[in-house]
C-alpha cells in the first residue's frame, strides 16, 4: 500500500466496499439483526458493578481528556444497548438521547433510570440506517455523538450521518482484533460449511477514513475479557436469529445443528459463553470542514 493512500478517502471507502465479499461482512449482518439483541437482552452486561464502573470511568475521563465532557452537554447515542453509557452521561449532567433497535436492549435500559435523571435521558426505539436527521433538526445539534460497539453504523453512509448530528465531537468504539467467540466458530463451520475469517470490524476503516478527512482522534485501546450464563434455550434464539442472517438454510435445518450442539455443551441447561477481544475507542472534534 502506498503512503499517499493513507490520505485518500476514496481508498479507504474502496476498501470498506470490499469488505462486504468477507466473512466479517456476514458476521456483521447477523450481528445486526434486531431478534438479536432482543434475545440477547436479559443477559446481556453481566460484568461486576465494580467491572462496569472502573469501565465507565474511564471512558468519561477519555471524553474529557479529548475535550469532549462538560456541563450541560447534548448528547446523541446511536445504539445505546442496556443504557450504562447513557445513564453515566446524565449523570454528569448531560442532556441524553438514546436511540436502539432494540426493544429488549431498550427495556432493560429503562429499568435502570433513576429519577434524579429522567428528566435528562431520553429513549427512542429507532434503526438508525431509516433515520431522517432533516427531518428530525439534528443536523449539527450535538455536542457529542457516540456509537459504542453498535452495528448502527457499520457503512459509510450510515458513519457520515453519524458526524452530520455533531457540532463539537463524535466518538466511536469497535473491535479492533480478531475476537474469541468459540459457539460461533464451531457453528459457524457446521452451518456455512467453512473456517471462519472474522477480522476486525469497521472501526479500522473509520479511523483511517479520518485520517483522509483531516481529523486526527484520540484513540485508545482495551482488552476485555468476561463469561456470560446463559440458558440453552436463550443461547439458541440468539445463535437462530444469527444465522438466519447469514446461511440460506431453513429454520428447520438450523434448528437440527444448533439446538443438539448447544445441548451438548451445555451444563445443568446453562452455557457459559467466553468472550475476550480488543477494542479500539476513538474521539475526535468537528469543525466547518464537515458540512
Amino acid at each position: 500500500m502506498k503512503m499517499d493512500n493513507i490520505f485518500n478517502k476514496n481508498f479507504w471507502l474502496n476498501e470498506w466496499e470490499k469488505d462486504k465479499k468477507s466473512d466479517t461482512y456476514s458476521v456483521h449482518k447477523g450481528f445486526s439483526s434486531q431478534k438479536y439483541w432482543d434475545n440477547a437482552a436479559a443477559t446481556y452486561d453481566q460484568n461486576k458493578k465494580e467491572v462496569k464502573n472502573r469501565r465507565l470511568k474511564k471512558t468519561m475521563s477519555f471524553f474529557e481528556k479529548s475535550g469532549l465532557l462538560f456541563d450541560g452537554m447534548n448528547v446523541l447515542e446511536i445504539g445505546c444497548g442496556t443504557g450504562r453509557l447513557a445513564i453515566g452521561l446524565a449523570k454528569h449532567g448531560a442532556q441524553v438521547t438514546a436511540l436502539d433497535f432494540s426493544k429488549g436492549m431498550l427495556e432493560q435500559f429503562k429499568q435502570d433510570i433513576t429519577p434524579d435523571i429522567k428528566k435528562n435521558i431520553t429513549v427512542l426505539h429507532e434503526d438508525w440506517y431509516k433515520i431522517d436527521i432533516e427531518a428530525k433538526g439534528w443536523k449539527k445539534k450535538f455536542d457529542l455523538v457516540i456509537a459504542f460497539m453498535s452495528p448502527g453504523v457499520a457503512s459509510p453512509e450510515s458513519f457520515f450521518k453519524m458526524m452530520s448530528c455533531s457540532k463539537k465531537g463524535c466518538a466511536i468504539r469497535g473491535w479492533a482484533a480478531k475476537r474469541n467467540h468459540p459457539i460461533l466458530s464451531d457453528l459457524w463451520e457446521k452451518i456455512v460449511e467453512t473456517a471462519l475469517e472474522d477480522k476486525p470490524q469497521s472501526i479500522l476503516y473509520k479511523i483511517n477514513l479520518l485520517f483522509s478527512l483531516g481529523f486526527f482522534p484520540e484513540i485508545t485501546f482495551d482488552t476485555i475479557e468476561w463469561d456470560q450464563t446463559v440458558l440453552v434455550k436463550e443461547e439458541f434464539g440468539r445463535q437462530m436469529a444469527f444465522f438466519k442472517e447469514v446461511s440460506k438454510k431453513t429454520d428447520t435445518e438450523l434448528e437440527k445443528i444448533i439446538r443438539p450442539y448447544l445441548e451438548r455443551i451445555s451444563k445443568d441447561n446453562y452455557i457459559v459463553r467466553k468472550h475476550k477481544g480488543l477494542t479500539a475507542t476513538a474521539a475526535w472534534k468537528m469543525d466547518s470542514r464537515y458540512p
